[in-house]
């Protein structure tokens, strides 16, 4: 059996950094984690090829190769998908499809010859066992919700590490919150659940024995699922690191109120976390009350991020405009936030309604829903009628992000970050010449916008933060990918 496995093309986004990545000689940020578990839980003896569109064309040729297409991707990889799904039909080769767009919309795909919905550790079986007998069906779910003991680790021999700029591992699906515009607890479920320490070193083992030394991403829903078994990973990882020397460093997504625990935060920092992504979305009580984000209540968020920063970890926020609640103030309100906070990398998002939430069950029941969500973070449109004006609304949110990206708010967005920032790695200052060096000449060479601003923020930051130097000018060269997309 020769299957084809098909990663569809992700959009030029904040989360893309193709710009930066090209520069950098990789070609995409990271392989698709889901495709190569999909190959580890499919029998040894099937023929197995990974096409991952982010990194080079899918010819016919590949597609006649095989005896199914199989194909899983995300929301934002809809367009992309359709276009594999039609291309292998007038090929006539059949399709498989899985992952979160096909179990969240599967019915909008009406040329897929067999779906594989929910988690494969149950669905992918039961597709298997049907195959043996030539009685396939076209559609294969289950609401069970499988231990992560059933899951292998990934099969990296079917991507060249050297394409990517980072390297996936999951350790946990599922969230204890159930924010009303989030999918995660309709597709992974409430009751967060993991793999063993020991699950995890294995993984981290392989890509230390195939040479991978850059940074590794935790894709968890919430890395903070179920607090006693991260702390337990983590010192695993602590130990296992001092075992085998091991360089890479940890990035992952995590709820705001793993800022209340510095046993956690100091776990992390010596397990080697350098990032968290965290779902700020508001500085508006009354957005955070309507939509049921309990754990950014009550707490002054400026001051939560600021604990990570103590413990050596940048934090990436996501924020959200066009709740019911906002009204024209909240674009100023939202700038000033990301701004004072320091969150360099902020994900400005308009409200979208995603299937399966209860925001999107809400707004069918009233009436308001008007398109399925793209998905895409900055789309410059909203899926449902919002309560403000919807001209307002867009007019508002595309000044707000372009604000937000000019270079004069960028770069007073890092200085502000490097204020409260303590770094993990000490980097002694014969190593950083050189890299620093080069850092500047790339920046140069690529930002074709504010370049004097860059300059001014450097100069700055020479005489005010000599020894987060390195820091201020990663920073920097990111903005060459976001001067791209946000201007």
């Amino acid at each position: 059996m020769k299957i084809l496995m098909v990663y569809p093309e992700c959009p030029d986004s904040f989360w893309s950094i193709k710009h930066v990545i090209k520069i950098l000689g990789k070609k995409a940020s990271l392989p698709p984690l889901g495709l190569m578990t999909v190959s580890a839980l499919l029998p040894a003896e099937f023929e197995k090829k990974l096409i991952d569109l982010n990194i080079t064309e899918l010819t016919d040729s590949d597609i006649l190769w095989a005896d199914f297409v199989l194909i899983s991707g995300m929301i934002v990889q809809k367009d992309s998908s359709l276009d594999v799904i039609k291309r292998c039909k007038k090929l006539g080769v059949k399709t498989i499809a899985g992952g979160p767009l096909f179990t969240s919309l599967f019915e909008q795909f009406d040329d897929v010859d067999h779906f594989i919905l929910n988690e494969g550790e149950i669905t992918i079986p039961m597709f298997l066992e049907d195959l043996k007998k030539g009685e396939l069906k076209r559609i294969y779910t289950s609401e069970i919700k499988p231990e992560l003991s059933l899951t292998p680790p990934p099969d990296y021999s079917l991507i060249d590490t050297k394409d990517y700029y980072m390297m996936p591992v999951q350790f946990s699906r599922g969230c204890p919150f159930d924010c009303d515009f989030c999918d995660i607890v309709n597709l992974n479920g409430r009751i967060p659940r993991s793999k063993s320490p020991e699950q995890i070193i294995t993984e981290l083992s392989k890509l230390h024995e195939i040479g991978w030394r850059h940074s590794i991403f935790f894709v968890d829903d919430n890395f903070l699922g179920n607090k006693n078994k991260t702390k337990e990973l983590l010192r695993t990882i602590i130990d296992w690191r001092k075992q085998v020397d091991f360089k890479p460093l940890f990035y992952t997504e995590i709820s705001i109120n793993a800022s209340d625990d510095d046993e956690l935060l100091e776990l992390m920092r010596q397990a080697g976390f350098f990032m968290v992504f965290v779902g700020i979305e508001t500085p508006s009580t009354e957005s955070l009350q309507e939509c049921n984000k309990i754990q950014n209540q009550n707490r002054d968020i400026i001051a939560s991020i600021r604990k990570f920063y103590k413990y050596g970890m940048e934090v990436t926020g996501g924020f959200i405009v066009g709740f019911d609640s906002d009204d024209e103030t909240i674009f100023e309100r939202q700038l000033n936030f990301i701004q004072e906070a320091g969150v360099v990398k902020a994900m400005i998002e308009i409200l979208q309604a995603l299937p399966g939430t209860k925001l999107y069950k809400r707004l069918e029941a009233e009436g308001r829903l008007l398109v399925t969500s793209s998905g895409v973070c900055q789309d410059s449109t909203t899926n449902f009628i919002p309560k403000m004006d919807k001209e307002m609304l867009i007019d508002g949110y595309n000044k707000l992000v372009k604000k937000a990206y000019s270079p004069k708010f960028y770069f007073e967005r890092v200085s502000n970050f490097l204020k409260y920032y303590v770094p993990t790695r000490k980097i002694p200052v014969h190593k950083r010449i050189i890299p620093s060096f080069i850092k500047i000449i790339i920046i140069l060479k690529h930002l074709n916008k504010g370049r004097f601003d860059f300059g001014k923020f450097i100069v700055k930051t020479l005489f005010t933060y000599p020894k987060l130097f390195p820091t201020a000018l990663d920073q920097s060269i990111l903005y060459i990918h976001f001067s791209k997309v946000f201007n």
